[in-house]
């Protein structure tokens, strides 16, 4: 599925957009650790819940089975986050940190022209256009989305996996890991005007993390263009890890031999490891990351290793401490 602009989708290619916006929310008791349960009620109150769904309707998931990690990997049979929790609670601190005003303060954001290079030990180093990103085979995939402060979504993306990308620019041998950044421009992103976080936000990935067919670039959600809020127009979209591993706005990806800086590692070493998998057993040092409150559900559930992907992904860690390679 090729996707331009919201207007090119035919409506045969994604579900009833009826079925998509008219969920009945239950955010009655919100268990939210830290500052999510205050962004949370702030939301609320900001965005009043719509209609419930029409009696006999149901909520439908994307669909996809695939050989390489089998038909589990890529689709969820949960309930999905509605679009509207999906892009009015966001976390982009390029536009702000608080969830509930992302949407506002990046409405607006023009995302073309746009490019996103894509160099270092590589044999054929490139810039790609957006509009070639686009035409690389786009797949819908429902993934778990998981935040370190202990709210979860049901996101049926579309993109395309970043190992097609990256075998179009040919990893030399000595590429270990993949350096991600996203754009700076402090006009566009007004919040990069402040100093709550080093700019630009950079993340990495292991080349086999970033190899791994669950590994995707996101171009879109919920059949339609990616809006500002959830990192257009290309985002990275990494399952089993935290949220915050999902960098936003990419313009440039890098393949180095050793490990790179992150954001979220510069900014708080003892709370955020380069790895960020998703571990219960292992409690951020000002909230438990046991359970989890997924976002329009009444109450808590337990957290899975791994975000739940540990039959496709756990191999990748064999014989590393989790709980010291955090």
């Amino acid at each position: 599925m090729l996707i331009k602009k919201a207007s090119d989708i035919k409506s045969s290619e994604i579900t009833d957009e009826k079925v998509y916006r008219n969920r009945r929310w239950f955010m009655k008791s919100a268990i939210l650790a830290g500052t999510a349960t205050a962004t949370g009620l702030l939301y609320r109150g900001l965005n009043p819940p719509t209609p419930e769904l029409p009696k006999g309707e149901k909520i439908e998931t994307a669909k996809i089975v695939t050989e390489d990690v089998g038909k589990s990997a890529f689709t969820v049979n949960e309930k999905l986050t509605s679009l509207q929790d999906i892009t009015n609670y966001n976390n982009f601190y390029e536009f702000s940190t608080s969830k509930g005003s992302v949407a506002s303060a990046s409405k607006g954001f023009i995302t073309r022209p746009w490019s996103v290079s894509v160099g270092g030990l590589v044999n054929n180093p490139k810039t790609f256009d957006i509009d070639e990103l686009l035409r690389f085979p786009q797949e819908d995939r429902t993934y778990r989305f998981r935040c370190v402060e202990a709210w979860s979504m049901v996101i049926p993306w579309v993109g395309f996996p970043l190992a097609k990308l990256l075998e179009k620019v040919e990893p030399t041998s000595e590429a270990k890991y993949v350096a991600f950044q996203t754009l700076y421009d402090p006009k566009r992103m007004p919040n990069q005007n402040t100093s709550v976080l080093d700019w630009p936000y950079v993340e990495g990935l292991r080349l086999d993390e970033a190899m791994h067919p669950l590994t995707i670039l996101a171009t879109g959600l919920y059949g339609q263009t990616l809006p500002p809020q959830d990192g257009a127009p290309v985002r990275l979209v990494v399952p089993w890890k935290y949220g915050f591993k999902s960098i936003k706005s990419i313009v440039k990806i890098t393949l180095v031999a050793d490990e790179p800086p992150t954001t979220w590692n510069i900014a708080g070493p003892n709370e955020y490891g380069f790895y960020s998998n998703v571990n219960p057993d292992v409690d951020h040092p000002r909230w438990s990351q046991a359970m989890e409150q997924r976002i329009g559900e009444y109450g808590g559930r337990r957290t899975l290793m791994f975000n739940g992907y540990g039959e496709q992904v756990a191999h990748l860690y064999q014989g590393m401490d989790l709980r010291r390679n955090f």
